[in-house]
């Protein structure tokens, strides 16, 4: 049984009063959506406020799976640590540029192990962290990339990351590591 680092997990965080900014940005982006219509001015604004509403929930989101991402890189990097320091673990880690593509194996480890991720798919959290560095404000996302896209963009990212290398990944026998997961958010 090998013990790795423990994966710290930053959950997304929202500070008072965000939500309303949230809203507000995408209010204009709601409005170019609905078409123009005969209904009365009242039915149009409560479609236009629900609109905004699923944008900026599928925003939150996106932001959860991006700090999920962010979380899980940071434990491979601990993780390459902890390897390079033992012996038996060293020669499984293949020594390619960061992000190392060989690393897949430790998202594949989370899984295996069932790690519970409160409905945040890891290959997607992964997938939007390679591709965004910070988490990107939500005026810079269009509703298309909020409602479809996304979870396109960030399927492929993870899959063209994990199959970058020439030889099969080393696989981690989940009943050989011991890690635990703890939300650094939690009270």
């Amino acid at each position: 049984m090998h013990e790795l680092p423990p994966l710290l997990v930053h959950g997304a965080e929202h500070a008072p009063g965000e939500g309303a900014g949230d809203l507000t940005s995408v209010m204009r982006e709601a409005e170019e959506m609905l078409a123009a219509g005969d209904a009365a001015p009242d039915v149009l604004e409560q479609r236009k406020f629900d609109l905004a509403l699923q944008l900026t929930e599928r925003y939150r989101g996106l932001l959860s799976h991006w700090q999920w991402g962010d979380s899980v890189l940071e434990w491979i990097r601990q993780c390459e640590i902890t390897f390079e320091g033992e012996d038996t673990l060293r020669k499984l880690l293949h020594p390619d540029v960061w992000p190392h593509a060989s690393r897949a194996s430790f998202v594949t480890l989370l899984m295996d192990k069932h790690v519970p991720t409160h409905g945040v798919v890891l290959e997607k959290a992964v997938g939007l962290r390679l591709t965004f560095r910070q988490p990107p404000p939500i005026d810079c996302f269009s509703n298309q990339f909020l409602l479809y896209l996304n979870a396109t963009v960030a399927d492929t990212a993870y899959q063209t990351w994990s199959r970058l290398i020439a030889q099969a990944p080393a696989l981690f026998p989940p009943e050989r590591f011991h890690f635990e997961v703890l939300d650094v958010n939690a009270e």
